[in-house]
Protein backbone atom coordinates (compact mmCIF):
# COMPACT_ATOMS: atom_id res chain seq x y z
CA UNK A 1 0.00 0.00 0.00
CA UNK A 2 1.60 3.62 -1.28
CA UNK A 3 2.57 6.08 2.11
CA UNK A 4 0.79 9.01 1.75
CA UNK A 5 3.43 11.57 0.88
CA UNK A 6 5.02 13.58 3.66
CA UNK A 7 3.92 17.07 5.03
CA UNK A 8 6.08 19.57 4.67
CA UNK A 9 7.33 21.80 7.51
CA UNK A 10 5.37 24.49 6.48
CA UNK A 11 2.36 22.71 5.33
CA UNK A 12 -1.07 22.67 6.84
CA UNK A 13 -2.64 19.72 8.22
CA UNK A 14 -4.94 18.15 5.53
CA UNK A 15 -8.42 18.75 6.33
CA UNK A 16 -10.80 15.63 6.85
CA UNK A 17 -12.80 14.29 3.94
CA UNK A 18 -16.84 14.35 4.97
CA UNK A 19 -18.97 12.00 3.09
CA UNK A 20 -22.76 12.84 3.30
CA UNK A 21 -25.21 10.65 2.13
CA UNK A 22 -28.92 11.55 1.20
CA UNK A 23 -31.52 9.09 1.42
CA UNK A 24 -34.86 10.76 -0.76
CA UNK A 25 -37.79 9.88 0.42
CA UNK A 26 -41.66 10.18 -0.93
CA UNK A 27 -43.88 12.66 0.72
CA UNK A 28 -47.34 12.68 1.19
CA UNK A 29 -47.94 16.47 0.01
CA UNK A 30 -50.89 17.73 1.34
CA UNK A 31 -52.89 14.87 1.50
CA UNK A 32 -55.51 16.25 -1.46
CA UNK A 33 -56.60 18.72 1.02
CA UNK A 34 -59.36 16.30 2.50
CA UNK A 35 -58.15 17.48 5.95
CA UNK A 36 -59.60 21.36 5.23
CA UNK A 37 -62.74 20.39 4.35
CA UNK A 38 -63.11 18.21 7.07
CA UNK A 39 -61.60 20.97 9.49
CA UNK A 40 -64.08 23.50 8.06
CA UNK A 41 -67.15 21.03 8.98
CA UNK A 42 -65.45 20.34 12.66
CA UNK A 43 -65.25 24.37 13.00
CA UNK A 44 -68.38 25.20 11.68
CA UNK A 45 -70.46 22.51 13.84
CA UNK A 46 -68.68 23.63 16.53
CA UNK A 47 -69.90 27.66 16.09
CA UNK A 48 -73.14 26.31 15.58
CA UNK A 49 -73.14 24.56 18.84
CA UNK A 50 -71.56 27.69 20.99
CA UNK A 51 -74.25 30.04 19.12
CA UNK A 52 -77.13 27.69 20.45
CA UNK A 53 -75.89 27.44 24.04
CA UNK A 54 -75.70 31.12 23.43
CA UNK A 55 -79.34 31.05 22.37
CA UNK A 56 -80.73 29.27 25.16
CA UNK A 57 -78.62 30.83 27.74
CA UNK A 58 -80.23 34.38 26.56
CA UNK A 59 -83.23 33.90 26.42
CA UNK A 60 -86.53 33.89 28.09
CA UNK A 61 -88.82 30.27 28.35
CA UNK A 62 -91.30 32.14 25.99
CA UNK A 63 -89.05 33.30 23.53
CA UNK A 64 -87.88 29.77 22.97
CA UNK A 65 -90.95 28.50 22.37
CA UNK A 66 -91.45 31.16 20.01
CA UNK A 67 -88.19 29.70 18.43
CA UNK A 68 -90.06 26.08 18.42
CA UNK A 69 -93.10 27.17 16.93
CA UNK A 70 -91.39 29.00 14.09
CA UNK A 71 -89.99 26.01 13.16
CA UNK A 72 -92.87 23.19 13.58
CA UNK A 73 -95.18 24.34 10.46
CA UNK A 74 -93.09 22.44 8.45
CA UNK A 75 -93.89 19.29 10.23
CA UNK A 76 -97.94 19.58 9.64
CA UNK A 77 -98.35 17.50 6.85
CA UNK A 78 -96.39 14.25 8.17
CA UNK A 79 -97.71 14.46 11.38
CA UNK A 80 -101.39 16.43 12.20
CA UNK A 81 -101.88 17.64 15.60
CA UNK A 82 -97.82 16.68 16.59
CA UNK A 83 -95.70 18.56 15.14
CA UNK A 84 -92.80 19.26 17.06
CA UNK A 85 -94.61 17.89 20.07
CA UNK A 86 -92.06 14.85 20.97
CA UNK A 87 -89.16 17.50 20.89
CA UNK A 88 -86.87 19.35 23.04
CA UNK A 89 -89.21 22.52 23.20
CA UNK A 90 -92.65 20.82 23.47
CA UNK A 91 -93.44 22.21 19.86
CA UNK A 92 -97.73 22.27 18.89
CA UNK A 93 -99.49 21.45 15.87
CA UNK A 94 -101.68 24.85 14.15
CA UNK A 95 -105.01 22.70 14.50
CA UNK A 96 -103.79 21.26 18.21
CA UNK A 97 -105.85 23.06 20.93
CA UNK A 98 -103.72 22.81 24.36
CA UNK A 99 -102.41 19.64 23.27
CA UNK A 100 -99.02 20.40 25.97
CA UNK A 101 -96.86 17.41 25.94
CA UNK A 102 -95.98 17.64 29.25
CA UNK A 103 -98.52 20.19 31.16
CA UNK A 104 -96.86 20.16 34.26
CA UNK A 105 -93.78 21.29 33.63
CA UNK A 106 -94.28 24.23 30.92
CA UNK A 107 -95.27 27.07 32.52
CA UNK A 108 -95.13 29.70 29.39
CA UNK A 109 -98.16 30.67 26.96
CA UNK A 110 -98.99 30.14 23.49
CA UNK A 111 -97.38 32.78 21.21
CA UNK A 112 -98.23 31.32 17.81
CA UNK A 113 -98.42 33.91 15.13
CA UNK A 114 -100.76 31.42 12.99
CA UNK A 115 -104.05 30.59 12.97
CA UNK A 116 -104.83 28.39 16.03
CA UNK A 117 -107.88 26.39 14.19
CA UNK A 118 -107.48 25.74 10.69
CA UNK A 119 -110.69 25.51 10.07
CA UNK A 120 -111.56 28.72 10.96
CA UNK A 121 -110.58 32.44 9.66
CA UNK A 122 -108.55 35.03 10.69
CA UNK A 123 -111.28 36.22 13.48
CA UNK A 124 -111.72 34.82 16.52
CA UNK A 125 -114.95 32.50 16.39
CA UNK A 126 -114.79 32.42 12.55
CA UNK A 127 -115.00 28.43 12.97
CA UNK A 128 -118.52 28.95 14.99
CA UNK A 129 -119.77 31.32 12.35
CA UNK A 130 -118.81 29.54 9.29
CA UNK A 131 -120.87 26.27 10.83
CA UNK A 132 -123.81 28.54 11.16
CA UNK A 133 -123.49 29.84 7.40
CA UNK A 134 -123.76 26.45 6.48
CA UNK A 135 -126.36 25.62 8.31
CA UNK A 136 -128.51 28.47 7.25
CA UNK A 137 -127.43 27.66 3.69
CA UNK A 138 -129.12 24.32 3.81
CA UNK A 139 -131.95 25.15 5.55
CA UNK A 140 -132.34 28.11 2.41
CA UNK A 141 -131.36 25.18 0.01
CA UNK A 142 -134.41 23.25 1.26
CA UNK A 143 -137.21 26.13 1.47
CA UNK A 144 -136.39 27.39 -1.94
CA UNK A 145 -136.71 23.66 -3.46
CA UNK A 146 -139.62 22.95 -1.37
CA UNK A 147 -140.87 26.41 -2.59
CA UNK A 148 -140.79 25.72 -6.36
CA UNK A 149 -141.87 22.29 -5.95
CA UNK A 150 -145.10 23.96 -4.91
CA UNK A 151 -145.51 25.89 -8.25
CA UNK A 152 -146.23 24.22 -11.41
CA UNK A 153 -144.51 26.33 -13.40
CA UNK A 154 -141.50 26.94 -10.99
CA UNK A 155 -141.21 23.11 -10.32
CA UNK A 156 -140.26 22.53 -14.25
CA UNK A 157 -137.04 25.10 -13.92
CA UNK A 158 -135.60 22.63 -11.10
CA UNK A 159 -133.13 21.82 -12.96
CA UNK A 160 -131.90 24.98 -14.04
CA UNK A 161 -130.75 25.27 -10.23
CA UNK A 162 -127.34 24.48 -8.96
CA UNK A 163 -126.06 24.20 -5.57
CA UNK A 164 -122.45 24.40 -4.80
CA UNK A 165 -120.52 25.37 -1.70
CA UNK A 166 -117.09 27.00 -2.87
CA UNK A 167 -114.51 29.59 -0.90
CA UNK A 168 -116.57 32.45 -1.49
CA UNK A 169 -120.01 31.11 0.10
CA UNK A 170 -123.00 29.36 -1.09
CA UNK A 171 -123.06 29.53 -4.87
CA UNK A 172 -126.64 29.64 -6.58
CA UNK A 173 -126.63 29.06 -10.59
CA UNK A 174 -129.17 29.47 -12.61
CA UNK A 175 -128.10 27.77 -15.60
CA UNK A 176 -129.44 27.62 -19.08
CA UNK A 177 -130.70 24.91 -21.10
CA UNK A 178 -130.72 24.11 -24.98
CA UNK A 179 -134.55 24.62 -24.08
CA UNK A 180 -134.13 27.16 -21.45
CA UNK A 181 -132.35 31.09 -21.85
CA UNK A 182 -132.48 33.08 -18.89
CA UNK A 183 -132.14 36.05 -21.87
CA UNK A 184 -132.93 36.71 -25.01
CA UNK A 185 -130.65 36.28 -27.56
CA UNK A 186 -127.59 38.57 -27.32
CA UNK A 187 -128.78 40.62 -24.83
CA UNK A 188 -129.59 41.65 -21.21
CA UNK A 189 -132.93 41.36 -21.21
CA UNK A 190 -134.75 39.16 -18.55
CA UNK A 191 -137.09 36.56 -19.95
CA UNK A 192 -140.73 35.80 -17.87
CA UNK A 193 -139.24 32.58 -16.64
CA UNK A 194 -136.29 33.62 -15.59
CA UNK A 195 -137.73 36.97 -13.92
CA UNK A 196 -139.90 34.26 -11.72
CA UNK A 197 -136.80 32.00 -10.72
CA UNK A 198 -134.93 35.18 -9.88
CA UNK A 199 -137.38 36.72 -7.77
CA UNK A 200 -137.80 33.26 -5.87
CA UNK A 201 -133.86 33.43 -5.25
CA UNK A 202 -134.34 37.35 -3.77
CA UNK A 203 -137.37 36.21 -1.37
CA UNK A 204 -135.23 33.95 -0.24
CA UNK A 205 -131.78 35.88 0.36
CA UNK A 206 -133.21 39.40 1.43
CA UNK A 207 -132.53 40.01 4.57
CA UNK A 208 -130.02 37.28 5.27
CA UNK A 209 -126.66 38.61 6.89
CA UNK A 210 -124.55 37.74 4.28
CA UNK A 211 -123.21 39.50 1.47
CA UNK A 212 -124.18 38.74 -2.17
CA UNK A 213 -122.15 38.03 -5.32
CA UNK A 214 -123.59 38.45 -8.92
CA UNK A 215 -121.39 36.74 -11.75
CA UNK A 216 -122.23 37.04 -15.18
CA UNK A 217 -121.07 34.07 -17.81
CA UNK A 218 -121.81 33.52 -20.94
CA UNK A 219 -120.44 30.83 -23.51
CA UNK A 220 -117.37 31.25 -26.19
CA UNK A 221 -119.77 32.04 -28.92
CA UNK A 222 -118.18 34.97 -30.77
CA UNK A 223 -119.89 37.69 -31.80
CA UNK A 224 -119.86 38.90 -35.70
CA UNK A 225 -117.58 40.92 -37.24
CA UNK A 226 -117.48 44.73 -36.88
CA UNK A 227 -119.64 44.50 -33.52
CA UNK A 228 -119.16 46.08 -30.67
CA UNK A 229 -120.02 44.45 -27.76
CA UNK A 230 -118.71 41.44 -26.99
CA UNK A 231 -119.16 38.61 -24.21
CA UNK A 232 -117.42 40.37 -21.35
CA UNK A 233 -119.33 43.49 -21.76
CA UNK A 234 -122.80 40.59 -22.24
CA UNK A 235 -121.73 39.16 -19.18
CA UNK A 236 -121.35 42.23 -16.84
CA UNK A 237 -124.90 43.72 -18.51
CA UNK A 238 -126.42 40.51 -17.55
CA UNK A 239 -124.68 40.69 -14.05
CA UNK A 240 -126.48 43.74 -13.37
CA UNK A 241 -129.70 42.96 -14.99
CA UNK A 242 -129.57 40.36 -12.44
CA UNK A 243 -128.70 42.68 -10.02
CA UNK A 244 -131.74 44.86 -10.76
CA UNK A 245 -134.20 42.23 -10.67
CA UNK A 246 -133.35 41.20 -6.83
CA UNK A 247 -133.42 44.65 -5.80
CA UNK A 248 -136.79 44.81 -7.08
CA UNK A 249 -138.17 42.02 -5.20
CA UNK A 250 -136.64 43.14 -1.66
CA UNK A 251 -132.71 42.62 -2.23
CA UNK A 252 -131.31 45.81 -0.10
CA UNK A 253 -128.37 47.48 -2.60
CA UNK A 254 -126.01 47.24 1.21
CA UNK A 255 -126.08 43.77 0.64
CA UNK A 256 -124.20 43.36 -2.87
CA UNK A 257 -120.76 43.01 -2.33
CA UNK A 258 -119.21 42.61 -5.92
CA UNK A 259 -121.08 42.45 -9.64
CA UNK A 260 -119.49 40.99 -12.39
CA UNK A 261 -118.80 39.49 -15.46
CA UNK A 262 -116.44 36.69 -16.78
CA UNK A 263 -117.69 36.26 -20.28
CA UNK A 264 -116.49 32.55 -20.93
CA UNK A 265 -113.48 32.33 -18.85
CA UNK A 266 -115.20 29.86 -16.16
CA UNK A 267 -117.49 27.57 -18.17
CA UNK A 268 -119.85 25.33 -16.29
CA UNK A 269 -118.79 22.01 -18.62
CA UNK A 270 -115.19 22.64 -19.27
CA UNK A 271 -115.03 19.94 -22.01
CA UNK A 272 -117.04 21.94 -24.47
CA UNK A 273 -116.82 25.85 -23.78
CA UNK A 274 -119.98 26.33 -26.39
CA UNK A 275 -122.70 23.93 -24.48
CA UNK A 276 -125.85 26.07 -23.70
CA UNK A 277 -125.27 25.23 -19.31
CA UNK A 278 -121.90 27.71 -19.63
CA UNK A 279 -124.49 30.26 -19.98
CA UNK A 280 -125.52 31.16 -16.56
CA UNK A 281 -125.37 34.11 -13.55
CA UNK A 282 -123.74 32.78 -10.13
CA UNK A 283 -125.77 34.17 -6.58
CA UNK A 284 -122.86 33.71 -4.31
CA UNK A 285 -124.10 34.30 -0.80
CA UNK A 286 -120.73 35.07 1.19
CA UNK A 287 -119.43 33.28 4.31
CA UNK A 288 -119.76 36.58 7.24
CA UNK A 289 -115.85 36.14 7.43
CA UNK A 290 -115.03 36.84 4.47
CA UNK A 291 -112.89 40.13 3.23
CA UNK A 292 -114.86 41.26 0.30
CA UNK A 293 -113.05 44.89 0.66
CA UNK A 294 -109.68 42.63 -0.27
CA UNK A 295 -110.70 40.83 -3.90
CA UNK A 296 -107.65 38.87 -3.33
CA UNK A 297 -109.66 37.08 -0.64
CA UNK A 298 -111.95 35.79 -2.16
CA UNK A 299 -110.27 32.77 -4.32
CA UNK A 300 -111.77 31.98 -7.52
CA UNK A 301 -113.05 28.91 -8.58
CA UNK A 302 -112.01 29.23 -12.14
CA UNK A 303 -111.76 26.23 -14.57
CA UNK A 304 -109.38 26.28 -16.83
CA UNK A 305 -110.01 25.18 -20.57
CA UNK A 306 -108.17 25.25 -23.98
CA UNK A 307 -110.21 27.51 -26.32
CA UNK A 308 -111.39 26.02 -29.26
CA UNK A 309 -111.89 27.19 -32.66
CA UNK A 310 -114.50 29.92 -33.05
CA UNK A 311 -117.82 28.82 -34.89
CA UNK A 312 -120.53 31.39 -35.98
CA UNK A 313 -122.70 32.83 -33.03
CA UNK A 314 -125.89 31.43 -32.65
CA UNK A 315 -126.67 32.30 -28.63
CA UNK A 316 -125.31 33.72 -26.33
Amino acid sequence: MAQPPKRGKNEPEPRPIIIKKIIADGHGGHHGGAWKVAYADFVTAMMAFFLLLWILGATTEKQRKGIADYFTPTLIEMRQKSAGANGPFGGDSIIAKDHYPHKAQQTGTKSLTIPKDATGGAKEGASALRSTDKARFQAMKQKLMARMQADAKLAKLGKNIRFTETADGLRIDLVDEADFSMFSLGTAALLPDARKLISEVAKLIAGAPNQVIITGHTDALPYAKGRVANNWTLSSLRAEATRQALMDDGVAIDQFARIEGVADRQPYVPDDIYDPRNRRMSITLAWETQDHNDPSAAMRDSIGASLKPDKAAVAH
